[in-house]
Order: structure tokens, then C-alpha cells, then sequence
């Protein structure tokens, strides 16, 4: 006999990469009884319907959020105070909160006032995506061994965040609980700043003559190609990101801007012993990624 579903109703405010992944995945577990959506965009609704990855669509966050007692916040940082206060009068006795927005200091700022009493607000995590968006670029394998960082506010409910570790173990992910500020400083490093630089280079080459530009585009070797992949992520996510970031990747960028000085010089001056062994350190980061299964 099948198990019974971990959540009776989830809401998925926002039908994107992430959103339509979870769904996938939630419904290869057999994880939820009934899978609401949310969408702003009539054509993402039809999609979604289309698709099957979900049970109904609703025009209005309060309309999936109705009676359920697992909302995922899944849209732009930006508008998360916007969605906490419609969902939050709709949502079952003792429901939980979570979301999947890379920066959680800000997630809890702008949910946590909207959690009505009884309800649980466990911010969430999946540090996993591609370069593309919407309902169509989703798939249930997503979360297959990446992690899920969850950063409940201090005296939040145990029941509630093992519940909500138990989904995302479920939707093939490891689970690691971690204080939201220090999550916030550590995806400053490994995701944000290689996202600004990205963005720069790519930036950079748009801005050359235009016969040379076109010959970068032509002879793009794989690390320019990587640098495109990466600058063609979500510009409305990403510009809500640093935003609400802003001191760590500010820090982060201040430190990586120091470095790049000191590169600079040893190229200046020829300083080869220097630049290899920059060089061989990094490469030994590269090493450890793909040792933890992670590349």
C-alpha cells in the first residue's frame, strides 16, 4: 500500500524552473495530496494545466493558497511581502511557509510578518537551476543529489522544518540547517558574485565594436560559453537578489576586487611562480566539487 502523502494541499506560489520542478518531483514522491498553482500570467496557467504537473491553477495566490497546509513561495525576492499577506488569511490551521529564494535574511524579513498564529515559517533553499525559465523548462531529477539549505527564524517549530527536511529528502535532495545570515555570506561567494561577474563579462563583450563582437560570438571558447549559460539566468530574480544581498555580495565583491589586483600585478610584473601556484590552488576547488558530487 502506497504511504500517505507527507502534505495534503501544497501551494506552489510561482510555476518557473523551481516551481514547476517541485511540483514534478512532489508528484513522483507521491508527496502531496493535491498540488495548487499559482501564476500570474494566463499562458503560464495554460501551460501548467497542459503540462499535468499540477492538480489546479489559480489566477490569484489566494485561490491556491486556499486551505493548504504547505504554501512554497516560488517568485522573485521582490515580492514576497506582496504574496505573504495574500496567502497568509487563506492558508489551513498550523500550515508552513516556505519559499526557495537564495537570499534568506530577507525571505524571513518580508514573509514573517504575514505568518498567522499557529503557522510555521521554515525559509528554504534547493541550490540547484538552469540557465532557463518558465513551466516547461522543469523536470522532477532537478533536486537528484544537490542539497536544500533550510534556515528556520530561532523557536521555530521541530516538527515543522523535519517535515518540510522530509519533502526535499524525498524530492531527492540533502538537507542542511543552517543560521539564515550565514547561508546569505556563504551563496554570496558560491553564487552570487559568479553570477555579477558573469554578467560583467557578458556585459563587457556586448559593449565592444561590432566586428568584434561578432567574432567573440563566432570563436567563443568553452569559458566565454559558460559565462553566457550563466548570464542567461532570470534578469528579474537575479536583480532582486543583489538587491537583497547587498552587504554580502558587496563584501564578497570587495575581497574578489583585491584579488583581482593582486592578479594583475603579478601579470604585470611576470610574476609566473605566483600565478601558477593561484592557479593550483584552484584547481584543487574544482577537484573537491567534483569529489563531492557536486559538479
Amino acid at each position: 500500500m502506497a504511504a500517505a502523502p507527507l502534505f495534503r494541499r501544497v501551494a506552489l506560489i510561482g510555476l518557473g524552473l523551481i516551481g514547476s520542478s517541485l511540483a514534478r518531483a512532489m508528484r513522483r514522491g507521491g508527496l502531496a495530496g493535491h498540488i495548487a498553482g499559482h501564476a500570474r500570467s494566463q499562458r503560464t496557467r495554460d501551460k501548467a494545466i497542459e503540462l499535468g504537473f499540477v492538480d489546479s491553477v489559480h489566477a490569484a495566490a489566494a485561490g491556491a493558497a486556499a486551505g493548504a497546509d504547505l504554501a512554497v513561495v516560488c517568485v522573485p525576492l521582490g515580492a514576497y511581502a506582496e504574496i505573504g499577506a495574500a496567502i497568509a488569511p487563506h492558508l489551513a490551521r498550523g500550515a508552513i511557509v516556505s519559499d526557495v529564494g537564495s537570499v534568506k535574511q530577507s525571505a524571513i524579513r518580508d514573509l514573517g510578518p504575514s505568518i498567522p498564529e499557529g503557522a510555521h515559517l521554515v525559509p528554504g533553499h534547493p541550490v540547484a537551476g538552469t540557465e532557463h525559465s518558465g513551466p516547461e523548462a522543469g523536470f522532477a531529477e532537478l533536486f537528484d543529489g544537490r542539497w536544500c539549505i533550510l534556515t528556520p527564524p530561532p523557536g521555530t517549530d521541530a516538527a515543522a522544518v523535519e517535515r518540510v527536511a522530509e519533502l526535499w529528502r524525498r524530492c531527492g535532495s540533502q538537507v542542511e540547517v543552517m543560521d539564515p545570515r550565514h547561508h546569505d555570506a556563504v551563496l554570496a561567494i558560491t553564487s552570487h558574485l559568479p553570477h555579477l561577474i558573469a554578467y560583467t563579462i557578458v556585459g563587457t563583450a556586448t559593449d565592444l565594436e561590432d566586428a568584434t563582437r561578432q567574432e567573440v560570438i563566432k570563436f567563443s571558447a568553452s569559458g566565454f560559453r559558460d559565462f553566457t549559460r550563466i548570464a542567461a539566468s532570470d534578469p528579474v530574480m537575479w536583480r532582486d537578489i543583489f538587491l537583497n544581498n547587498r552587504e554580502a555580495v558587496l563584501e564578497m565583491l570587495g575581497r574578489f576586487t583585491e584579488d583581482l589586483t593582486a592578479l594583475q600585478r603579478a601579470i604585470r610584473w611576470g610574476e609566473g611562480d605566483k600565478l601558477e601556484e593561484l592557479f593550483t590552488r584552484t584547481r584543487a576547488i574544482r577537484r573537491g566539487i567534483i569529489d563531492a558530487k557536486q559538479a
